[in-house]
């Protein structure tokens, strides 16, 4: 898996102060997309143990809220493969840490044992690690400037456990709060 860029005291990619880490490789080629240099797999440089080590260490920060995983998209099957152990790693070493995940699969076809695109032997494991997700694909036709954290109406702020152990979606208090109807 390869790193397409990492910020450090990221305010908008979810709640708080944040290390906003982005994947390389997509194939959703969302038309529109704000990162299409980070479709190709190979853009970037390889994710290595010195480069988890230094966000883990980010994280750790007093004013650091968390890690967002964006991209590219970090919920392909062979990007999951590498980010399974990392975010694991992250919830046993900076428990404190919430982690969103920006996916333009929808939490269904994450969950969808036929849909080979997304899931994985490593999908649930990692699931369970996430706090939030963002979920859809952006759709240029249902852009909106005015959305938080997410760049289409279509797209939802799901709180990941709540989801997971009701078996239905729930979204974010957070979200909840601003619902906008198209």
């Amino acid at each position: 898996m390869n790193v397409a860029k990492i910020y450090y005291a990221d305010i908008a990619n979810g709640v708080g102060c944040r290390t906003s880490f982005f994947v390389s490789g997509c194939t959703h080629h969302c038309k529109d997309c704000f990162n299409e240099v980070a479709w190709d797999f190979n853009y970037g440089e390889p994710f290595t143990e010195k480069i988890a080590d230094t966000v883990i260490e980010s994280l750790k920060e007093d004013y650091c809220d968390g890690l967002s995983l964006l991209g590219g998209e970090p919920m392909e099957v062979v990007n999951q493969k590498e980010l399974r152990p990392f975010v694991e790693r992250v919830k046993r070493e900076v428990p404190k840490a919430t982690i969103w995940c920006y996916s333009g699969y929808t939490f269904e076809e994450l969950m969808d044992p036929e849909n080979k695109r997304c899931h994985s032997e490593d999908t649930l494991p990692m699931l369970k690690n996430i706090d939030v997700l963002v979920d859809g694909e952006f759709v240029a036709a249902k852009k909106d400037i005015t959305l938080e954290f997410r760049g289409s109406s279509n797209q939802r702020i799901i709180d990941v456990p709540k989801t997971l152990e009701s078996g239905s979606i729930v979204l974010t208090k957070y979200m909840r709060d601003r619902i906008r109807t198209d």
